[in-house]
């Protein structure tokens, strides 16, 4: 798997592009996530990383020259909050052709105040009901949504559409955000109940008191067969089974 290293970063491609920008080109190397963009040293108004396999829009150190970022054709699901501390004079997101789910994971744009010009063209959320609506609601800064400029009339509609306590919950109902995981994020692990913590403490006991091969056996039949020993009146604890091996050897004896 390809990885964006400090050495990628320095070798790839850089210009001066038509409208005279620094430009960084990292395309179609088919990296999974951002990283070392620290090794740009903030040299660049626009970096290019369309083509790639892109999962969350995070990673980024600070970047006060950054104005323009491409990540169109990746598999973007989740956009990090905070961006805007690392990205303070972002005024172009291009994403198109990714994989936002729902209208709420866009949210998060809300903090880059300098954000002019967006793109959620070929995003399952462009197919949501008032998609562009809630975009121009959430994204007042906003001017160019999908290549098209924001007019008039559509921020009035907006407006009107999401005002007071009906538009509030309105603008709730739409913005739900998706529970995609995306790999690499810590994994949220569910507490586990008193019952459930009892049950592994008993385990836990038995196996403690498991001394020979016989007990041990006789454990991994109780478990199979989903009884825990010391719980549910199960007579035949492994701890007195263990003691009547014991016995037996004595006897043998």
């Amino acid at each position: 798997m390809v990885k964006l290293t400090v050495d990628l970063i320095e070798q790839a491609e850089q210009f001066t592009n038509p409208v005279r920008d620094r430009e960084l080109q990292l395309r179609g190397y088919k990296f999974p996530m951002i990283e070392n963009l620290g090794a740009t040293l903030d040299q660049f108004d626009t970096i290019d990383m369309t083509d790639n396999e892109v999962r969350k829009l995070d990673g980024f150190p600070l970047l006060r020259r950054l104005k323009n970022l491409l990540l169109g054709n990746n598999r973007i699901q989740r956009i990090a909050s905070g961006l805007e501390e690392c990205l303070p004079n972002l005024e172009t997101l291009i994403l198109t052709n990714n994989n936002l789910q729902e209208l709420g994971d866009i949210d998060s744009l809300q903090e880059l105040k300098k954000l002019t010009t967006v793109s959620f063209m070929r995003n399952p959320i462009a197919n949501k009901k008032d998609y562009r609506l809630y975009i121009i609601h959430k994204l007042p800064q906003v001017r160019i949504l999908d290549f098209q400029r924001v007019r008039k009339i559509e921020r009035d509609t907006a407006t009107k559409m999401f005002k007071g306590k009906k538009g509030q919950a309105l603008a709730e109902d739409l913005g739900k955000k998706s529970n995609t995981f995306v790999p690499g994020e810590p994994v949220k692990v569910p507490q586990r109940t008193a019952a459930e913590k009892e049950e592994r403490d008993l385990i836990k006991k038995a196996i403690e008191n498991a001394d020979s091969m016989e007990s041990v056996e006789k454990l991994q039949a109780m478990l199979k067969s989903g009884q825990v020993p010391g719980r549910d009146d199960v007579h035949m604890d492994i701890a007195k089974a263990a003691n009547g091996d014991r016995e037996d050897e004595d006897m043998d004896t």
